[in-house]
């Protein structure tokens, strides 16, 4: 009898291929799966059990670059099975009966697009595949609005008990990003002051270098408020502004994070005209080569969907009262970057006649490094008179802690690892989940009534002009 599994529906595809295979290979590298775990991939396509393993073989090596290892992929490999599903052919699921004979606990990962998840749980229900002890993770987005997201947690919720369901956001499992919590929370030093009093504005980006490329015709029905904002990038504001926890605890800091996505300040109506920044790429120079605009990657076909998108959010109540948080997102940015930045407020009052005081800042910074830099005052090493010049102290995780991890993880790991031990901690709830639509919606139908189109930006630059104007207007800039 074996103690758990994992069946991962949509096993041939890129998502499943590309980070969910190498990262459960590397948890059995670390000896972090449970010595009877089975891995059962699931999909369309007609696969021996040699073949699929075939293919996860190729991807694993792939994606592990340098740290493959030949003796962890045969043990590895002895935990792979493949089957035929049809989210369409509910008779193909059961299926998963064999593979799954005798398993206790079984994991579903729906590894597909939301649209098929009402469907896989209901007939996952039908064949008793999934029992009263069985969780499942679901990509995101869960829908594209609040009515479609409660639609499909609703469906969700007809075969999962809450506590059973598993929303995964692939950022919550970076580690800066879990390093927020302790950065806030275990130093003395940073809490507080981090309130209206001490901290000026908050700058949240997430910039990517590439263009929809093959995904257009899922980012056309999505675009960056959906796609990005709407959880990655309100993941990241909840955990910068939330309050402290009670505990670390699952409900205890998904509660704090909640209270936060309930306190931001709705945009809507004539608001979404000064408040937010609609963008499209259009053709320029991206890493060195030209690239096509959005338009032409689709063909040429008429479209209104932003690639970028920067808002001014504030968040009502007492710590942040008055602070606004600017978020912005898009592709063919000049830079792959993803980052936050703290800025404090200036000195009361300076005593260095003649030189330009530089108000403290506290970068995080996701990607393409993990690091933390707090940017100083400090003399400079001169004899004659106080002459002053920011420096920068940084932290590189990367550099910190290189004999505790030589390989940078992939964020899947310890989601997966989480999802194994039934620890909810860094998945999203239902509540979040739907708040986060609640303001998100309120922006898409301020867009559609005041008919805010998207403005054009060359690829390669930092977004359209009005990206400069929503943080100039209250005297910030960005910091790129």
């Amino acid at each position: 009898m074996i103690a758990q599994a994992i069946v991962i529906v949509g096993a041939t595809g890129d998502l499943a291929q590309r980070m969910l295979f190498p990262s459960l290979y590397f948890l059995e590298a670390e000896g972090l799966l449970p010595e009877d775990f089975r891995i059962v991939g699931a999909s369309r396509a007609d696969l021996s059990n040699e073949a699929f393993a075939g293919e996860v073989e190729r991807s694993v090596r792939q994606r592990g670059e340098g740290y493959f290892d030949a003796a962890v992929w045969t043990r590895f490999s002895r935990r792979l099975s493949y089957c035929v599903v049809d989210a369409d052919r509910p008779a193909t699921f059961q299926n998963l009966a064999a593979p799954l004979k005798g398993a206790r606990e079984v994991i579903f990962y729906l590894s597909t697009s939301p649209s098929l998840y009402a469907a896989i749980s209901a007939n996952l229900r039908a064949a008793e595949i999934a029992k009263p002890d069985s969780r499942v993770i679901v990509e995101k987005p869960i829908g594209r609005d609040l009515e479609s997201c409660q639609q499909i947690n609703d469906a969700l919720g007809h075969t999962f008990d809450e506590k059973a369901i598993f929303r995964i956001d692939h950022y919550l499992g970076k580690e800066t990003v879990q390093n927020l919590i302790a950065l806030r929370f275990a130093n003395a030093l940073f809490e507080p002051l981090w309130n209206k009093v001490s901290i000026d504005h908050v700058q949240i980006t997430v910039a990517e270098t590439v263009g929809v490329e093959g995904r257009w015709s899922y980012y056309d029905d999505y675009g960056a408020l959906r796609d990005m904002v709407q959880n990655h990038v309100l993941q990241l504001l909840c955990l910068v502004a939330m309050e402290p926890p009670a505990s670390l605890d699952p409900d205890s800091v998904r509660n704090e994070k909640v209270k936060v996505l309930r306190s931001l300040r709705p945009i809507e109506g004539r608001d979404v005209e000064k408040k937010t920044v609609r963008g499209q790429y259009r053709a320029g120079v991206a890493e060195g080569a030209s690239v096509p605009g959005y338009l032409d990657e689709a063909g040429g076909g008429p479209s209104d969907t932003e690639s970028f998108v920067a808002l001014q959010v504030n968040i009502d109540n007492w710590r942040w009262a008055g602070v606004p948080f600017y978020l912005r997102t898009g592709k063919r940015m000049p830079s792959r970057s993803s980052q936050i930045v703290i800025q404090f407020r200036d000195v009361p009052h300076s005593i260095f006649s003649g030189d330009d005081l530089i108000a403290n800042r506290l970068i995080i910074r996701l990607q393409p490094e993990e690091e933390i830099s707090l940017t100083l005052m400090n003399k400079t090493p001169t004899i004659e008179g106080m002459e002053l010049r920011p420096v920068a102290l940084n932290l590189s995780l990367t550099d910190a802690f290189r004999q505790q991890a030589p390989r940078r993880r992939i964020a899947y790991e310890r989601l997966l690892y989480e999802a194994i031990k039934n620890n909810q901690t860094l998945f999203v709830r239902r509540d979040e989940a739907e708040a986060a639509w609640t303001f998100v919606d309120a922006i898409i139908d301020g867009w559609e009534r005041y008919s805010v189109k998207p403005a054009g930006y060359a690829a390669g630059s930092w977004g359209p002009s009005g990206a400069f104007a929503l943080t100039e207007r209250n005297g910030h800039s960005w910091y790129d």
